[in-house]
């Protein structure tokens, strides 16, 4: 019998684009090995060399979580259906703010201001002035950082901080709507203060312009009550989560790639943490970023506003948080689906025995650090400089670009020949004879990975172009777009 077997964004290109699957088998196990099989793409994306199911994977049946159980011999019954969700970097009670009688007064002003809230019985003054007492921090001004601080800032979160040390970039004006075109190149930090000061003046903001680190992490959060996790990569994911869980900070959590996106609560009493449901992260670069997947615009407002409402709900202390539960929305078909996450007795974080007891080196953790060897190497790789007087003398060479399609009707250096990287390892062929190979991608990360397996291949002096198109661009040829 065939089972249905959804397929998550970040790995739908190992399933020629499909959302789901159907496949043949009568355990989970069966089935998984059976996709596996017709799909071999996917093998890598969900197991080790050894076989074992990657620890960043997690496969529920219907919307139970089953890692715990034997998938192997997990049956299946008719109408079961089966989930694969990778990472993309209890009962409820009210966030750590002040006691009644020490909450802050609402003036007439924001009386008028906070009136829709105020006639809720669920909110009323006294959670009005929950929220006026409030202290909350966004990690990230970007696209999950927008929606959240301009949302907290409208309800009357009275001190809002936020964390960034970036730019902004006509990049992020599709989807950062705390900054306009007039901001491109100003600090994010100072973009998003004139902009929630605008919104509500009565609010306190405070920026922290730094890049969070392990260093700094459990200074910057330790004076807030709830941490929002608007971050981008894992490294700084994992910090977020471990310095929530070691100062007992609830953590309201979202991510987004493409027309997919994730939020739920890490970090509370007796609820799992982000550790619980990816112990650790994947590998560099099998996961694409949203810089090189592409991220609609309007999906972050839609999880940034939900971690807006899970910070809300906490502050005053009403409704059913995210705690113990999985959102995924599917922009595409319009639907949400709920998970049950459980909280892992045997974490390293937040388990029965921890044995993680402080910060730790993420980028290491991550293996950010592993890749930075590999692309110094001049062997490896080769600069726009150098390739700019190839073209000059007219040198006999064979530029592979490895992009997506859509992304080189953007922009394309001439004379360049476009196989995407998915599409690679089945047409090798083509490439037969050419011993001079030169490949290049958006910013060189994709382009790195081609080239490893190109050497493998036995293309032994294929280089990577250092720096992508975006280096040819800036450096040799800006009357091309940047994206």
């Amino acid at each position: 019998m065939a089972y249905t077997v959804f397929i998550p964004t970040p790995l739908r290109p190992s399933v020629q684009n499909q959302s789901t699957v159907d496949i043949d088998g009568s355990t989970v196990g069966e089935v998984l090995s059976n996709l596996t099989s017709q799909y071999s793409e996917l093998k890598k994306h969900l197991y080790t060399e050894e076989g074992h199911l990657r620890s960043f994977v997690n496969v529920y049946l219907n919307d139970d979580d089953i890692r715990y159980l034997d998938k192997e011999q997990t049956s299946l019954k008719p109408g079961d259906t089966i989930s694969i969700v990778p990472s993309v970097a209890g009962g409820i009670g009210t966030a750590s703010v002040a006691e009644p009688d020490t909450m802050p007064a609402l003036s007439n002003q924001e009386v008028q201001r906070y009136s829709r809230h105020l006639i809720m019985p669920e909110v009323g003054m006294d959670g009005q002035r929950k929220l006026k007492a409030a202290r909350v921090l966004c990690v990230g001004a970007g696209g999950l950082g927008s929606p959240v601080a301009m949302y907290l800032a409208a309800a009357g979160v009275g001190t809002l901080g936020l964390v960034d040390f970036d730019v902004v970039d006509y990049s992020n004006l599709q989807r950062q709507i705390l900054h306009g075109t007039s901001d491109v190149g100003r600090s994010k930090l100072q973009s998003a203060r004139d902009r929630l000061e605008a919104l509500n003046s009565e609010i306190t903001i405070e920026t922290h312009e730094v890049a969070l680190s392990s260093a700094n992490a459990l200074d910057l959060f330790k004076s807030y009550d709830i941490i929002l996790d608007g971050t981008d990569n894992f490294p700084t994911r994992y910090l977020v989560n471990d310095a929530c869980v070691l100062l007992g900070k609830p953590n309201a959590y979202g991510s987004i790639f493409r027309f997919e996106g994730q939020a739920s609560v890490f970090g509370m009493p007796n609820g799992p943490c982000y550790r619980c449901l990816y112990p650790e992260p994947p590998p560099p670069g099998l996961i694409p970023s949203c810089a090189e997947g592409g991220v609609l615009g309007v999906l972050p407002g839609i999880i940034g506003t939900i971690q807006a409402t899970e910070a809300i709900k906490l502050i005053i202390g009403v409704g059913e948080p995210l705690v113990g539960r999985f959102l995924i929305y599917d922009a595409l078909r319009m639907k949400f689906r709920e998970l049950k996450l459980r909280k892992d007795p045997n974490c390293k974080l937040c388990g029965t025995n921890p044995s993680i007891t402080q910060l730790i080196d993420y980028q290491q953790f991550c293996g950010v650090t592993q890749e930075e060897p590999l692309t110094e190497t001049s062997d490896f790789e080769i600069t726009v400089e150098d390739l700019k007087k190839k073209v000059d003398i007219s040198e006999d060479f064979f530029l592979l670009d490895v992009r997506e399609p859509q992304e080189s009707q953007i922009c394309a250096i001439f004379g360049s020949t476009l196989i995407p990287l998915g599409e690679l390892p089945n047409r090798l062929g083509e490439l037969e004879g050419q011993s001079n190979l030169i490949v290049h991608c958006r910013s060189g990360v994709r382009s790195a990975k081609a080239v490893t397996l190109l050497r493998e291949a036995g293309f032994i002096n294929a280089k990577n172009l250092k720096g992508g198109i975006l280096a040819w661009i800036d450096q040799i040829d800006p009357s091309l777009p940047k994206y």
